[in-house]
């Protein structure tokens, strides 16, 4: 055998025994491996075990917690009433406070004059009564000596007149009397009824006038939050609202400062009508002592001076 021959089978013998051993490592029945070219190694993207939620539990986003963290640094702190009063415009808080002090003087009245009328009532009902009770004007004038209100003014102008009158009583009749002693009555009565309806007018006027001041306050405030709106350049509820409650706050004042208002206007109107009604009672009562005391000079003096 050649050289050439010896080496080709010495090759063959080496690749039988590679491929025996090859056989031997792999199960049977599995078909021989093909190597792949190599692929330059890249990291898997590294994930992120989703966190576990309650069950019906909705995830918290950017988009829900963005809404809520603007209202919160949009809107005040505080929107109770004093709240919004410290937060409103400089006339928003002029007009509140007006009529915070309009009320003020409302309740005030309401106070003095409730005491006023109800004294006033008390005095007059005893002077009438007094009247009534008395057969001469003297006797009126004992009874109510020491006593004051329009009552005892009443009876001590119409004996003042008779004592003026008294000289001519002798050679006229007593008309002249009569009207003099009726007309200084009349102006004791207009008198006591104005000084008894002092500070009525006021609350008339705060009670027609106060909604219409705090409308205008509402007004205001209501372009300062449309200018607001415009500045911001958003219609947000969270950067509407509190302007706008703010100028409501101001009607709110004016209703609570009108209503009491005209409720004890009326009160007191009615009440004073009824004042009016007893002191025309007590001039009426006056006129009869006057009439009656004339009646005795002309027709029986010495009945007139026994009734003294």
């Amino acid at each position: 055998m050649s050289r050439n021959g010896l080496l080709a089978a010495l090759v063959a013998s080496v690749i039988l025994s590679a491929g025996c051993a090859t056989a031997q490592e792999q199960p049977a029945g599995a078909a021989p491996a093909i190597e792949a070219p190599a692929a330059p190694a890249v990291a898997p993207p590294a994930t992120v075990a989703p966190a576990q939620q309650q069950p019906g539990a909705q995830p918290n986003t950017p988009a829900e917690a963005g809404p809520s963290t603007a209202m919160e640094l949009t809107l005040p702190h505080d929107l109770s009433p004093w709240g919004m009063f410290m937060a409103a415009d400089i006339i928003v808080k002029a007009v509140m406070i007006g009529l915070a002090f309009a009320s003020l003087v409302t309740w005030t009245i309401w106070l003095a004059k409730s005491l006023e009328i109800f004294g006033g009532k008390l005095r007059i009902r005893r002077a009438v009564r007094a009247i009534g009770d008395a057969a001469t004007l003297k006797q009126a004038s004992r009874a109510l000596d020491r006593s004051g209100g329009p009552g005892a003014l009443l009876v001590r102008a119409a004996e003042e007149e008779t004592a003026l009158s008294a000289g001519a009583l002798d050679h006229v009749s007593g008309d002249g009397l009569k009207e003099r002693v009726t007309s200084r009555l009349s102006r004791i009565e207009a008198a006591a009824s104005r000084r008894m309806s002092r500070g009525t007018g006021l609350l008339a006027t705060i009670g027609s006038t106060a909604p219409f001041v705090g409308l205008f306050g509402t007004v205001w405030g209501i372009m300062n939050a449309f200018i607001g709106i415009s500045q911001a350049q958003t219609t947000n509820l969270a950067v509407v609202a509190p302007g706008i409650a703010e100028a409501l706050l101001a009607t709110a004042m004016g209703l609570v400062a009108a209503i009491p208002a005209v409720v004890i206007y009326n009160v007191f109107a009615r009440s004073i009508a009824g004042y009016r009604q007893i002191l025309a009672d007590a001039s009426a009562g006056v006129e009869r002592l006057v009439s009656r005391d004339l009646d005795f000079r002309i027709v029986a003096p010495a009945t007139a001076m026994a009734a003294e």
